[in-house]
Protein backbone atom coordinates (compact mmCIF):
# COMPACT_ATOMS: atom_id res chain seq x y z
CA UNK A 1 0.00 0.00 0.00
CA UNK A 2 0.89 3.50 -0.68
CA UNK A 3 -0.85 5.73 1.54
CA UNK A 4 -3.62 5.02 3.49
CA UNK A 5 -5.59 7.94 5.51
CA UNK A 6 -7.63 7.32 8.96
CA UNK A 7 -10.50 8.81 10.00
CA UNK A 8 -9.37 12.77 8.69
CA UNK A 9 -11.23 15.57 9.94
CA UNK A 10 -10.76 19.14 8.31
CA UNK A 11 -12.51 21.69 9.94
CA UNK A 12 -12.49 25.84 10.09
CA UNK A 13 -13.88 27.54 12.41
CA UNK A 14 -16.26 30.62 11.68
CA UNK A 15 -17.92 32.64 14.20
CA UNK A 16 -18.24 30.21 16.68
CA UNK A 17 -19.33 27.54 14.22
CA UNK A 18 -17.17 24.65 12.79
CA UNK A 19 -17.43 24.00 9.50
CA UNK A 20 -16.48 20.99 7.95
CA UNK A 21 -14.15 20.60 4.57
CA UNK A 22 -13.16 16.90 5.24
CA UNK A 23 -15.19 14.61 7.98
CA UNK A 24 -14.47 10.54 8.84
CA UNK A 25 -12.66 10.45 5.68
CA UNK A 26 -10.82 6.75 5.07
CA UNK A 27 -8.92 6.00 1.95
CA UNK A 28 -6.45 3.41 0.96
CA UNK A 29 -4.63 3.68 -2.07
CA UNK A 30 -2.00 1.51 -4.03
CA UNK A 31 0.76 1.87 -6.30
CA UNK A 32 -0.28 1.93 -9.46
CA UNK A 33 -3.72 2.70 -8.87
CA UNK A 34 -5.28 5.30 -10.74
CA UNK A 35 -8.08 7.28 -8.65
CA UNK A 36 -10.60 9.61 -9.91
CA UNK A 37 -12.32 11.73 -6.91
CA UNK A 38 -15.58 13.46 -8.33
CA UNK A 39 -17.73 15.52 -6.85
CA UNK A 40 -19.20 19.18 -6.62
CA UNK A 41 -17.60 22.49 -6.55
CA UNK A 42 -17.16 22.87 -2.09
CA UNK A 43 -17.13 19.32 -2.09
CA UNK A 44 -13.44 18.97 -0.44
CA UNK A 45 -11.94 17.67 -3.86
CA UNK A 46 -8.95 20.10 -3.61
CA UNK A 47 -8.65 20.20 0.21
CA UNK A 48 -8.23 16.49 0.35
CA UNK A 49 -5.76 16.29 -2.62
CA UNK A 50 -3.89 19.44 -0.42
CA UNK A 51 -3.84 16.93 2.64
CA UNK A 52 -2.58 14.40 0.55
CA UNK A 53 0.34 16.50 -1.28
CA UNK A 54 0.98 17.88 2.23
CA UNK A 55 0.15 21.15 1.15
CA UNK A 56 -2.51 21.32 4.04
CA UNK A 57 -2.66 19.86 7.92
CA UNK A 58 -5.81 18.00 9.25
CA UNK A 59 -6.96 18.74 12.25
CA UNK A 60 -7.99 14.86 13.72
CA UNK A 61 -6.83 12.04 12.18
CA UNK A 62 -4.03 9.63 10.77
CA UNK A 63 -2.05 9.84 7.63
CA UNK A 64 0.92 6.81 6.35
CA UNK A 65 2.49 7.45 3.56
CA UNK A 66 4.79 3.97 2.85
CA UNK A 67 4.24 2.79 6.15
CA UNK A 68 5.52 6.06 7.72
CA UNK A 69 3.09 7.95 10.15
CA UNK A 70 3.09 11.54 8.30
CA UNK A 71 1.03 13.15 11.49
CA UNK A 72 3.66 12.42 13.44
CA UNK A 73 6.20 13.79 11.28
CA UNK A 74 8.03 17.09 11.82
CA UNK A 75 7.77 19.85 9.49
CA UNK A 76 11.02 19.09 7.99
CA UNK A 77 10.43 15.79 7.56
CA UNK A 78 7.02 16.34 5.87
CA UNK A 79 8.99 19.02 3.28
CA UNK A 80 11.85 16.18 2.50
CA UNK A 81 8.94 13.17 2.30
CA UNK A 82 7.15 15.59 -0.19
CA UNK A 83 9.84 16.88 -2.71
CA UNK A 84 11.01 13.49 -2.83
CA UNK A 85 7.64 11.49 -3.63
CA UNK A 86 4.61 13.68 -4.66
CA UNK A 87 4.49 15.46 -7.74
CA UNK A 88 1.38 18.00 -7.84
CA UNK A 89 -0.61 19.18 -11.19
CA UNK A 90 -2.60 22.21 -10.66
CA UNK A 91 -5.79 23.68 -12.82
CA UNK A 92 -4.34 27.24 -12.73
CA UNK A 93 -0.64 25.62 -13.53
CA UNK A 94 1.08 28.09 -11.21
CA UNK A 95 4.42 28.24 -13.36
CA UNK A 96 6.96 30.62 -12.30
CA UNK A 97 6.62 33.75 -15.08
CA UNK A 98 9.74 34.94 -14.76
CA UNK A 99 11.41 31.83 -15.69
CA UNK A 100 11.42 30.11 -19.06
CA UNK A 101 9.87 26.78 -20.33
CA UNK A 102 13.29 25.12 -19.16
CA UNK A 103 13.65 26.99 -15.76
CA UNK A 104 10.30 26.11 -14.72
CA UNK A 105 10.90 22.32 -15.63
CA UNK A 106 14.41 22.31 -14.01
CA UNK A 107 13.05 24.05 -10.75
CA UNK A 108 12.05 20.54 -9.12
CA UNK A 109 15.58 19.49 -9.49
CA UNK A 110 17.41 22.77 -8.28
CA UNK A 111 15.56 21.97 -4.98
CA UNK A 112 16.52 18.15 -4.49
CA UNK A 113 20.36 19.59 -5.57
CA UNK A 114 20.48 17.01 -8.42
CA UNK A 115 24.03 17.77 -10.35
CA UNK A 116 23.78 20.33 -13.00
CA UNK A 117 24.87 17.14 -15.78
CA UNK A 118 21.95 15.03 -14.53
CA UNK A 119 19.61 17.91 -14.25
CA UNK A 120 20.40 18.95 -18.31
CA UNK A 121 20.17 15.05 -18.98
CA UNK A 122 16.95 15.06 -17.17
CA UNK A 123 14.70 17.98 -18.48
CA UNK A 124 16.09 17.20 -22.16
CA UNK A 125 14.38 13.52 -21.98
CA UNK A 126 11.13 15.35 -20.84
CA UNK A 127 11.45 18.21 -23.23
CA UNK A 128 11.53 15.55 -25.93
CA UNK A 129 8.95 13.33 -24.20
CA UNK A 130 6.41 16.06 -23.87
CA UNK A 131 7.45 17.19 -27.33
CA UNK A 132 8.01 21.08 -26.29
CA UNK A 133 11.77 21.03 -27.08
CA UNK A 134 11.13 23.81 -29.04
CA UNK A 135 9.43 25.88 -26.35
CA UNK A 136 11.82 25.35 -23.83
CA UNK A 137 13.48 29.24 -23.67
CA UNK A 138 9.99 30.48 -24.33
CA UNK A 139 8.34 31.91 -21.16
CA UNK A 140 4.57 31.06 -19.93
CA UNK A 141 2.85 33.96 -21.08
CA UNK A 142 3.98 33.25 -25.03
CA UNK A 143 2.54 29.28 -24.33
CA UNK A 144 -0.65 28.38 -24.72
CA UNK A 145 -3.20 27.15 -22.16
CA UNK A 146 -2.41 23.29 -23.65
CA UNK A 147 0.95 24.13 -23.45
CA UNK A 148 1.16 25.56 -20.17
CA UNK A 149 -0.54 22.52 -18.20
CA UNK A 150 1.80 20.25 -20.54
CA UNK A 151 4.96 22.11 -18.80
CA UNK A 152 2.78 22.03 -15.58
CA UNK A 153 2.97 18.03 -15.58
CA UNK A 154 6.66 17.81 -17.00
CA UNK A 155 7.78 19.71 -13.83
CA UNK A 156 5.37 17.48 -11.74
CA UNK A 157 6.99 14.03 -13.21
CA UNK A 158 10.99 15.20 -13.52
CA UNK A 159 11.71 14.04 -10.22
CA UNK A 160 9.79 10.76 -10.41
CA UNK A 161 7.48 11.00 -8.25
CA UNK A 162 5.81 8.18 -6.43
CA UNK A 163 2.57 9.82 -7.15
CA UNK A 164 0.91 12.08 -9.10
CA UNK A 165 -2.13 14.65 -7.78
CA UNK A 166 -4.10 16.70 -10.42
CA UNK A 167 -6.75 18.88 -9.17
CA UNK A 168 -9.32 19.59 -12.43
CA UNK A 169 -6.22 19.66 -14.55
CA UNK A 170 -8.06 19.80 -17.87
CA UNK A 171 -10.28 22.38 -15.80
CA UNK A 172 -8.83 25.70 -18.36
CA UNK A 173 -8.48 23.33 -21.85
CA UNK A 174 -10.11 22.93 -24.84
CA UNK A 175 -11.65 19.15 -25.31
CA UNK A 176 -8.67 17.95 -27.69
CA UNK A 177 -6.34 19.17 -24.97
CA UNK A 178 -8.00 17.54 -22.39
CA UNK A 179 -8.04 14.14 -24.09
CA UNK A 180 -4.04 14.80 -24.75
CA UNK A 181 -3.65 15.21 -20.70
CA UNK A 182 -5.83 12.62 -20.20
CA UNK A 183 -3.98 10.09 -22.68
CA UNK A 184 -0.66 10.71 -21.12
CA UNK A 185 -1.92 10.28 -17.81
CA UNK A 186 -3.21 7.19 -18.72
CA UNK A 187 0.03 6.20 -20.52
CA UNK A 188 2.08 6.92 -16.94
CA UNK A 189 -0.67 5.23 -15.15
CA UNK A 190 0.48 1.96 -17.33
CA UNK A 191 3.92 2.80 -16.79
CA UNK A 192 3.72 2.10 -13.24
CA UNK A 193 3.12 6.03 -12.05
CA UNK A 194 0.62 5.99 -9.23
CA UNK A 195 -2.22 8.99 -9.90
CA UNK A 196 -5.32 10.84 -8.35
CA UNK A 197 -7.38 12.84 -9.91
CA UNK A 198 -9.67 15.66 -8.48
CA UNK A 199 -12.38 16.46 -11.21
CA UNK A 200 -16.13 17.16 -11.97
CA UNK A 201 -15.91 15.41 -15.61
CA UNK A 202 -17.15 11.92 -15.76
CA UNK A 203 -14.82 11.72 -19.39
CA UNK A 204 -12.09 12.66 -17.17
CA UNK A 205 -12.98 10.57 -14.37
CA UNK A 206 -13.61 7.55 -17.00
CA UNK A 207 -9.74 7.28 -17.01
CA UNK A 208 -9.43 6.25 -13.04
CA UNK A 209 -9.12 2.74 -12.32
CA UNK A 210 -11.09 3.91 -9.48
CA UNK A 211 -13.90 6.24 -8.82
CA UNK A 212 -15.03 7.67 -5.67
CA UNK A 213 -17.82 10.15 -4.66
CA UNK A 214 -17.09 13.08 -2.27
CA UNK A 215 -19.88 15.37 -1.14
CA UNK A 216 -19.56 17.54 1.52
CA UNK A 217 -16.49 16.40 2.57
CA UNK A 218 -17.55 12.58 2.92
CA UNK A 219 -17.71 9.95 0.85
CA UNK A 220 -21.18 8.93 -0.54
CA UNK A 221 -19.55 5.74 -1.82
CA UNK A 222 -17.31 2.90 0.25
CA UNK A 223 -13.67 3.85 -0.72
CA UNK A 224 -11.91 0.41 -0.01
CA UNK A 225 -10.37 -1.56 -2.23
Amino acid sequence: MLLKLENIYKWVNQGGNRTFLLKHLDLEIDEGEFVSVMGPSGSGKSTLLNVIGLLDGFDEGDYYFQGEAVHQMRDKERARLQKEHIGFIFQAYHLIDELTVYENIETPLLYQKVKSSERKALVGDILDRFNIVGKKDLFPSQLSGGQQQLVGVARALISRPKILLADEPTGNLNSRQSREIMELFKELNREGMTIVQATHSEFNASYGTRILHLLDGSWTDTPEL
